[in-house]
């Protein structure tokens, strides 16, 4: 038996070393009985979006569709303009998460939307709702406010922007369920401590801000703990009234 071992990289257009992680490497046992078998096809080629976002998929999941740990949210369906502008934010240190940074520090705008394009018209089953852990009274109120919000406080209900039924609303607002209790209060931590920034005005600083910690914990806890009605879908841009002008609305 002959053992012959090749090692091999995949090399994306404008990724450059960026993307060495996704270098594999093969062993490939032959026999004389074995060298008139056909090749094995390619299971991953170069200038393909496979490849492209092959670097994506290994946290966020096949098809984008979450990691395992709760920490790396879902990316399909989520609308373009969102998936877009987060990309831009991470690229341009307004979101602050040093291994995106890295891989897409340097790529080009289009190169960024195009990958965007991808997941949005990705669409998977949502895993079933997380259990709550949580009282009663703490689930209520998260409910109320992601429902109803809290006036005294200045807060408005997460529905006002994401939308009756919680799915976003077109072109940059992305739904709320579906995700993990971990990511959605990691991320509104993030939005309280500056970690996380948008394009200005920032809306979702602002309110992170008028939030406590129990507060963040209740939304993350009831949210997470909501199932997956479908149709489950953004809706139409102009459908709502949004309670403030945000600057990712507007963000090109």
């Amino acid at each position: 038996m002959l053992a012959l071992i090749s090692f091999s990289s995949v090399s994306l257009p404008r990724f450059g070393a960026i993307f060495r992680v996704l270098a594999t490497a093969t062993v490939v046992f032959t026999t004389s009985s074995a060298l008139s078998q056909p090749a094995p096809p390619e299971t991953l080629r170069p200038d393909t979006m496979a490849a492209r976002v092959a670097a994506c998929t290994a946290c966020h999941g096949a098809q984008g569709r979450a990691g395992t740990d709760g920490y790396y949210p879902r990316l399909a369906g989520k609308p373009q303009e969102y998936l877009y502008h987060q990309l831009l934010n991470f690229r341009d240190d307004r979101r602050q998460y040093r291994p995106m940074s890295h891989l897409l520090a340097g790529l080009p705008d289009d190169y960024l939307r195009e990958m965007a394009r991808y997941f949005s018209e990705q669409h998977v089953p949502y895993p079933p709702p997380m259990r709550a852990d949580v009282s009663s009274a703490t689930l209520e109120a998260g409910r109320v406010l992601a429902l109803q919000g809290d006036a005294a406080r200045g807060l408005p209900a997460c529905a006002s922007c994401h939308g009756a039924a919680l799915g976003g609303l077109m072109p940059a607002i992305p739904g709320l369920l579906g995700l993990p209790r971990d990511y959605i209060g990691s991320q509104i931590g993030s939005w309280k401590t500056g970690l996380r920034r948008a394009a200005a005005p920032d809306c979702m600083a602002d309110i992170a801000q008028k939030l406590t910690p129990s507060d963040i914990g209740a939304l993350a806890a009831w949210l997470s703990s909501q199932p997956v009605v479908e149709p489950y879908a953004p809706e139409a841009a102009g459908s709502l009234e949004l309670p403030a002008q945000c600057g990712s609305q507007a963000q090109r």
